[in-house]
């Protein structure tokens, strides 16, 4: 993109002069593809990787070819009966297929991509959020379960009116369309419906927050999504006919943009790394022969994924061809970015996103300064700041400058609420503005630096406790990998502080070790955890965050556990569970089997003498 090649604020509002409308040279995701294929028909849109071990025999697919199948793709939805307001849910790897899915899902109707990786309960119940009308899943393979999983969510959705199979021949009998098949057959140069997309059309739904508990469902329009190519193509310079390799997740919005439509409305060619992506132990080990092979420019990573890359040998591989790699999700350290940058030469532009916004938000910018532990400037056309809200997240005031405040965007690339309206509580501060629920501050210099999250701080008696109080300095103590802190439930001071660590292979710290070592290390009293627990793997979501909520949930599954132990014989049977609630946010549920000659009144007064005093809510069940 020529003419943006700012180096700081001053230059990006000059950028914006003009409107964005003027610049923008499509409206829908499907006029995109169209723009994209334009640039040149014959080059490779695609390259797919079958695994880590086969990077040097790639299936190419041309960006006429992917236009093609996306069409046939739109069309044979359109013959099931998927509308503008209909939707197609996938449960898909990282295939060609997969951009087939969710293009000509989209030309089509409504898509819902779905982490395959669910269990088929909270797929289902995604599912029944969306009203998702055709399902497209992943065919019997070996290694995967996918199939068994659709199969199972099939039988709990009885509105679904179509199963489409990927990678199979599909079963007629059964109402099962194989795609690959079946697209062949229709046409591959027009949409049969005459569909003219409304720019204000919703395009796609993207599960976000948890993995259990109702779903929380963010809708994009076609305008959205389409400036949200063209916002994050700008600063990125791209050009047509560069390669981006592709190893996140297709569910996720980082992996559908910044190596989907993004490159894709640039005339770029981006490589699928297998259908694992970095999940594939071959990709990581051959990464470097991946880059040369293909002469990246980009790609994008989490943190945990650039640490793995750091292990990697790159032998005789020319990595010259990398210029930069996006890198979000998780906060990213000082050392970590350092080591890599010295190791690949390549710059790492440090970001921020989130479903919310499409996905994304800000970034270092590539050609001026990049300030290390930030996330940069705010992209062009997209409004940021910091404010402070009240309890119900009404708005007060705007953070001053280095002042921590929630962090808030507005803009084309933000939706307008979640499909539930009972999640939009507390997150619209008024004026178009969404609170994203992080918090940060804005330097002098525009620059964002996030501080933790508002529902991540741990409220000890009335004081406000910053978890990377607890986690920044165990991250210097050998031989811990990953550092959490969260608040456990404490019925004098609401909430303690709790450490979950885990360790590197071969460590062999005890959880008194890391206690001893907080105690000397951590510089306010009551920031000191009561608690450290060491567990083999620290949660994480599909894309390498800590999942906090799922140690909150265990938090609470101890305490109460504990707490329990006190009925002594008077219940033969207790089990405690703890997840999201739609209502509560947390709630525990109790369920506890009497012993003989103790009634379920005896059983609910001591259960509420126990609990009581908590401020998580739980729901009791006694056999």
């Amino acid at each position: 993109m020529s003419d943006y090649r700012h180096v700081d604020l001053a230059g990006l509002e000059k950028f914006e002069a003009t409107p964005l409308d003027e610049r923008l040279p499509f409206r829908d995701t499907y006029q995109l593809l169209q723009h994209g294929a334009a640039i040149n028909p014959a080059a490779p849109a695609l390259s797919f990787i079958p695994s880590g071990q086969q990077w040097a025999q790639p299936q190419s697919i041309s960006y006429q070819q992917l236009l093609a199948r996306v069409t046939q793709t739109a069309n044979l939805f359109h013959d099931l009966g998927v509308g503008p307001g209909d939707v197609v849910s996938y449960l898909l790897p990282n295939l060609p297929q997969t951009h087939f899915v969710l293009w000509g899902g989209e030309a089509a109707g409504i898509v819902n991509p779905i982490n395959p990786l669910l269990e088929p309960a909270t797929v289902a119940d995604i599912c029944q959020a969306a009203g998702t009308k055709v399902l497209v899943a992943l065919g019997p393979m070996p290694g995967t379960d996918i199939w068994q999983k659709a199969q199972a969510v099939r039988q709990r959705l009885p509105g679904l009116k179509a199963v489409v199979q990927v990678g199979g021949p599909g079963d007629p009998a059964q109402g099962v369309v194989g795609l690959d098949q079946a697209m062949s057959g229709y046409p591959a140069d027009r949409l049969v419906s005459g569909r003219q997309i409304d720019p204000a059309d919703t395009a796609s739904m993207y599960h976000t927050g948890g993995t259990t508990g109702t779903p929380k469902l963010a809708p994009h329009t076609h305008y959205m999504e389409a400036a949200m190519a063209f916002m994050t193509a700008t600063p990125l310079d791209l050009v047509p006919g560069e390669t981006l390799l592709c190893g996140l997740p297709l569910f996720h919005v980082n992996g559908t943009t910044v190596t989907g439509s993004m490159p894709f409305s640039q005339g770029a060619h981006v490589v699928l790394l297998s259908p694992a992506g970095y999940r594939d132990p071959g990709v990581i080990a051959n990464f470097y022969k991946i880059v040369e092979r293909y002469r990246a420019v980009m790609f994008s990573a989490v943190p945990t994924v650039l640490g793995m890359l750091l292990e990697v040998q790159k032998g005789q591989a020319d990595i010259s061809s990398l210029r930069f790699l996006v890198c979000g999700a998780a906060p990213l350290s000082v050392e970590l970015f350092q080591r890599f940058e010295a190791y690949t030469g390549m710059k790492i532009m440090e970001g921020y996103g989130l479903t919310e916004g499409t996905c994304v938000s800000s970034m270092n910018p590539l050609f001026g300064e990049r300030k290390i532990g930030s996330i940069g400037l705010r992209i062009p056309y997209h409004e940021m700041r910091t404010i402070q809200v009240d309890e119900e997240g009404r708005y007060q005031r705007d953070a001053a400058v280095d002042e921590i405040g929630s962090v808030a965007i507005r803009g084309p690339n933000v939706f307008s609420g979640y499909l539930d309206p009972a999640h939009n509580r507390g997150c619209w501060p008024g004026d178009g503005w969404f609170n994203t629920g992080d918090l940060g501050r804005q330097d002098a210099d525009g620059y964002f630096w996030l501080t933790g999250r508002k529902k991540e701080l741990i409220i000890r008696g009335g004081h406000n406790i910053d978890p990377a109080m607890i986690e920044g300095p165990l991250y210097q103590l050998d031989g811990v990998q990953v550092a959490a802190a969260v608040g456990r439930p404490d019925p004098h001071a609401g909430e303690v502080p709790v450490v979950y660590v885990q360790l590197q292979e071969g460590a062999s710290l005890t959880c008194q070790d890391i206690l001893d070592y907080l105690k000397q290390n951590v510089g306010e009293r009551a920031a000191m955890p009561k608690e450290a627990i060491i567990l083999k793997a620290v949660p994480l979501t599909p894309v390498g965050k800590i999942f906090k909520p799922a140690l909150r949930w265990d938090a609470v599954q101890r305490v109460f556990a504990q707490e329990l132990e006190a009925l002594g014989g008077m219940a033969q049977e207790v089990e405690v569970s703890v997840g999201e609630d739609k209502v509560h946010g947390m709630l525990a549920k109790v369920g506890l089997k009497p012993a003989p000659g103790i009634t379920a009144g005896q059983l609910e007064r001591m259960v509420k003498d126990l609990l009581g005093l908590y401020t998580v809510k739980y729901e009791l069940r006694v056999q």
